[in-house]
């Protein structure tokens, strides 16, 4: 017999609920924009818009997933984490967005379905941590999980080819390109110095060596650019 009092924690959130978050959280985002005065904040911006930062959610969805697994974190806590964290991201400013996020992630479960109370406050605490700076051993290891989740989606290919897009906002020539991806190999290097769990570090190496084949090839193929990523003239 359970103590009277105590609360049982039944956290498990089915495919259709959790379908159901993510149709939220799109919605939530596009409505964002819609809401904003001609010319939006940082409207012109790619990665401003509800399309980018909702696939975004869900790359850190399947990246935190396969770090809670691994890492013995509660799965349940760190998947709803992950689909609500950049919720409030284009409705107000960067420095206050993880805790309008948890806001937002807190009246959601509130108000659908039945979850215990214990579980929403972990959401919420996960969410407002993955803006953390800290030392993520610092931290609860469902917000870390989320964490290096979200760092590592800017790791990668998926890194490189963003950090390219943003070539053409800055009016550059393909002849800058090695730069570019150097930015982000300096990134991926800094974010596996951060993470701390086997899984991502593990992720981590993996995603930085696919942007180092990319700078080999643009070495390769771009031929006015040396090894040093400059310009012959």
């Amino acid at each position: 017999m359970v103590p009277v009092g105590v609360e049982i924690k039944e956290t498990e959130v089915d495919e259709a609920d959790f379908e159901e978050m993510k149709r939220f959280v799109r919605d939530y985002l596009a409505a964002s924009v819609e809401s904003e005065e001609d010319g939006g904040r940082m409207r012109w911006y790619p990665w401003h818009s509800a399309e980018y930062r909702f696939n975004h959610i869900l790359n850190v969805v399947d990246l935190a997933e396969e770090i809670a697994e691994a890492e013995g974190a509660d799965v349940d806590v760190v998947r709803v984490a992950a689909v609500f964290h950049d919720v409030a991201k284009l409705e107000v400013d960067q420095d206050v967005h993880a805790e309008a996020g948890a806001r937002v992630a807190r009246e959601y479960l509130r108000s659908r379905g039945n979850y215990p109370e214990s579980f929403i406050e972990e959401v919420c605490g996960a969410v407002v941590d993955h803006s953390y700076t800290g030392d993520l051993a610092d931290v609860p290891l469902e917000s870390r999980c989320l964490i290096e989740a979200d760092v590592l989606d800017k790791v990668g290919a998926n890194g490189a080819v963003l950090m390219l897009l943003r070539m053409g906002y800055e009016s550059r020539t393909h002849m800058d390109a090695a730069k570019m991806v150097d930015r982000v190999l300096d990134r991926g290097r800094d974010h596996t110095d951060r993470v701390v769990s086997d899984t991502a570090e593990s992720i981590a190496h993996q995603r930085i060596k696919r942007v180092q084949w990319i700078r080999e090839w643009l070495e390769e193929e771009v031929s006015r650019m040396d090894a040093g990523g400059v310009v012959e003239r």
